[in-house]
């Protein structure tokens, strides 16, 4: 269902993206995915009227009669002809013009036209819509060569603020006194913990966050939260080509139990009795490439290259949006979260979700590590530079036991330093950074930009 204009622009990160690629001059038809509802067609659509004269939006769900443009063939100018017999009012105007093909997953045959426009070079092309992933190995393969791709995600607490009036030099000043391990103001870190409170229980679905700003409230958020989730229950049973949608539903329905254990890895014994991995790793791709959940591999060894010590066999899974993970909770931990935002409960899974949601937004791609026959366990941990910087997690702000060893030990040679993410404030020991939970989103900023002191 096609929603109605914002009442509040949300200032997106991923308008940088489509601006540098509209920078290049070598730029290729460009494919936007993302999770379904998570703004990519009003992101474009205000970056298109800002830089183009004349935008030509094609929705392929809601104007089927567009499907015919192909079929006299996929070059540029039968594309063009045929646009212009189904809507003579759209203007081709010569290197000021975006065409804009939306929802292609219904209509993926439309990528073999892309060559076409690339060597015409006159046109630009941007496409998008959801469950691109599942789609795109055959996109991708239609297209090969002629074609760019970004993902887009939900907003992030970064985006969050803004959206709540916050300039970017305020949150530079903030992130600079971080850089310096300097402790924060106690009305600082107090309304940031407010906010970020709200925003664990809203997550970063455009629609939710535009209703809570615009109403001053929280009325209709689950509901809201409630119909996503519905609709990618739907999108299971229709795209799961090839796979069992039901085994999909049962992993998607698992993660809050997988993420209350004590011992997070995704475990398929929870899922089903008797459940094997050659069976069931085709849902987590699913679920993955439909950008609804993010996976975290383990590592056999924390030591450079990350890529080449991770064990597939081993795995988290977290939801891509934490608001959408609160809202498939029981009542009771709901109503923990939401009423008394007891965010310390369900045993630190919320907080292991909103940081790793919050590391993949910002660009990072972090794994974790479980030492065999020991209590050793790191959270997350991801590449800075020359370093493997390990990352804990605290629902309060415990001491971070695994982490000290850790760094304390020489048989971790690529381990210098780590970051302890608390409900607390700034502060550096031990080669320990901690900082307060909702500065998770500066973490992969911060390991390649902090210098840590002996």
């Amino acid at each position: 269902m096609k929603r109605n204009k914002p009442q509040l622009f949300l200032k997106r990160k991923f308008t940088r993206v489509l601006e540098a690629w509209k920078s290049r001059n070598d730029r290729l038809p460009l494919i936007v995915k993302g999770a379904r509802q998570v703004g990519k067609t009003e992101c474009i659509r205000e970056f298109a009227e800002r830089h183009y004269t004349s935008v030509i939006e094609i929705n392929f769900v809601l104007q089927e009669e567009f499907k015919t443009i192909v079929q006299d063939g996929f070059s540029c100018e039968h594309i063009i002809r045929n646009i212009s017999l189904v809507e003579p009012r759209f203007r081709f105007l010569p290197n000021e013009t975006l065409i804009f093909f939306d929802e292609i997953q219904e209509f993926p045959e439309i990528a073999t036209c892309f060559k076409s426009f690339a060597e015409d070079g006159r046109f630009d092309v941007v496409s998008s819509g959801s469950l691109l992933g599942i789609q795109y190995k055959r996109i991708e393969s239609i297209s090969v060569g002629f074609q760019e791709t970004e993902t887009m995600r939900s907003l992030d607490f970064e985006e969050f603020l803004t959206a709540r009036g916050y300039q970017p030099e305020q949150l530079e000043d903030i992130y600079a006194r971080i850089l310096r391990a300097e402790c924060l103001g106690e009305a600082v870190k107090n309304t940031f913990d407010r906010l970020f409170l709200d925003y664990c229980v809203l997550g970063g679905m455009p629609e939710v966050v535009e209703s809570y700003f615009v109403k001053g409230t929280f009325e209709g958020v689950p509901a809201m939260q409630r119909r996503i989730l519905a609709d990618y229950r739907a999108d299971v049973r229709k795209y799961a080509e090839g796979l069992d949608p039901v085994r999909i539903l049962n992993v998607f329905e698992s993660i809050p139990a997988q993420l209350a254990k004590e011992n997070k890895k995704f475990q398929l014994a929870t899922v089903a009795k008797g459940a094997r991995y050659k069976d069931y790793w085709g849902c987590v791709e699913w679920l993955c490439d439909a950008g609804v959940v993010t996976v975290c591999r383990a590592m056999d060894f924390p030591e450079l290259p990350v890529m080449a010590h991770l064990d597939a066999s081993r795995y988290k899974l977290y939801m891509g949006d934490s608001g959408l993970l609160v809202a498939m909770l029981d009542e009771e931990a709901q109503e923990d979260v939401r009423i008394r935002r007891n965010l310390g409960t369900w045993k630190g899974g919320l907080f292991e979700n909103i940081v790793a949601e919050a590391l993949v937004k910002a660009g990072g791609t972090p794994a974790y590590f479980k030492k065999d026959n020991s209590t050793l366990e790191i959270d997350f941990l991801i590449r800075g530079g020359d370093s493997l910087v390990p990352i804990e997690v605290k629902a309060e702000n415990a001491r971070a036991k695994s982490l000290a060893t850790l760094i304390a030990s020489d048989n971790y040679k690529d381990v210098h330093w780590g970051i302890k993410l608390v409900n607390g404030n700034v502060g550096y020991e031990s080669k320990i950074l901690t900082i307060p939970q909702w500065c998770a989103f500066w973490v992969p900023r911060l390991v390649k930009e902090f210098s840590p002191r002996v």
